[in-house]
């Protein structure tokens, strides 16, 4: 509504959209402060009037969120705030939408299709994949890909592609069509170990709509969701979720010029992005693929790249465990187990 408008408009818009919040903006669109059921009741407290003017009750310092914003951010500020209502602006600050609180938080079911990696052998893991894939490997008690599996299915994930080799039919078996997890799972034979990106090439018929894709032995918190929300919003063709890690050297490092010594630091912390195993790509990043090529993902990313196409990063905080030494499979069941 206008800023010249009464608070008895106020009342009625609020009536009228059950939205429990009045957007105040210029002539020009800009959004110049919100006014809430509570700011209505404060005002007429004062002893302002139905008639009155509701410049004396808009609040100007309203919580904004940008359009780019996911939702597990938009969450984390209405908590912050104790707010339902988050007005989407844009750089200039005109309204372009509106996040809710009950929106939000309900399940958006999403038609992209996932496809889950769980091909590998696990060698590192033997032997205790000698006779089970890595992927069916329990984390307190329930398989790493059913874990993942219902984390996506929780949001709204439901299309979902197995890429299977070393001992997939175990995995078919246990997981058949997806009825059992009231989802559609189907499966990717491969003859020969095509890579984690190689794979890709078997999709037929080849997605309409952007897709995931996470390696099977990656278990995070991550929400997929939004890393989709945040490909699509910056227009790329694939896009690498990535992590920090830390590794701190064991000895102390000289730094030296010729002979001379010119820095020591003691047992130096070295931190590097890396793959964080989990991507989203359109469905034209799958035309550089060949069937009868084995090829990573890394390596898709440089092909991409090198043909000028737009490939970025999606930087992720959230837990993450690459499940490939015992070690990885000892902390995954203490962490569940918490």
């Amino acid at each position: 509504m206008s800023n010249d408008s009464s608070i008895r408009q106020a009342v009625e818009v609020l009536d009228k959209t059950s939205l429990r919040i009045v957007l105040v903006i210029d002539s020009k669109g800009v959004l110049q402060g919100t006014i809430s059921d509570g700011d209505i009741r404060r005002g007429l407290l004062r002893g302002l009037e139905l008639a009155s003017s509701i410049q004396a009750i808009i609040h100007r310092e309203a919580v904004v969120a940008p359009k780019e914003l996911g939702r597990e951010q938009i969450l984390k500020l209405m908590m912050l705030h104790k707010i339902h209502q988050i007005p989407i602006v844009d750089q200039n600050m005109h309204v372009i939408g509106l996040h809710l609180w009950d929106e939000i938080n309900e399940v958006k079911a999403r038609s992209n299709m996932m496809v889950i990696m769980a091909g590998g052998k696990g060698t590192r893991l033997l032997p205790q994949t000698e006779n089970c894939p890595k992927p069916l490997l329990p984390i307190s008690g329930k398989p790493v890909l059913e874990h993942i599996l219902e984390r996506a299915k929780a949001e709204g994930f439901s299309n979902f592609i197995f890429a299977i080799h070393h001992l997939g039919h175990m995995i078919e078996s246990y997981f058949g069509d997806g009825e059992r997890f009231n989802v559609k799972i189907q499966y990717l034979k491969e003859e020969i170990p095509l890579g984690t990106a190689g794979a890709l090439s078997l999709i037929l018929p080849k997605p309409e709509l952007s897709f995931i894709v996470t390696n099977g032995d990656v278990l995070t918190d991550v929400k997929y969701g939004d890393l989709l929300d945040f490909h699509n919003s910056q227009n790329a063709l694939a896009t690498m979720s990535i992590t920090t890690s830390e590794w701190q050297n064991p000895f102390g490092v000289v730094q030296t010029n010729g002979f001379e010594i010119v820095g020591y630091e003691e047992k130096p912390v070295i931190k590097a992005n890396i793959n964080a195993g989990v991507y989203a790509l359109e469905p034209a990043a799958l035309e550089v693929l060949d069937s009868s090529q084995p090829r990573d993902m890394p390596q898709l990313f440089e092909v991409l790249r090198s043909l000028d196409k737009k490939t970025i990063v999606y930087p992720i905080h959230e837990r993450w465990i690459d499940i490939g030494t015992p070690t990885d499979l000892e902390r995954a069941n203490s962490e569940a187990s918490k």
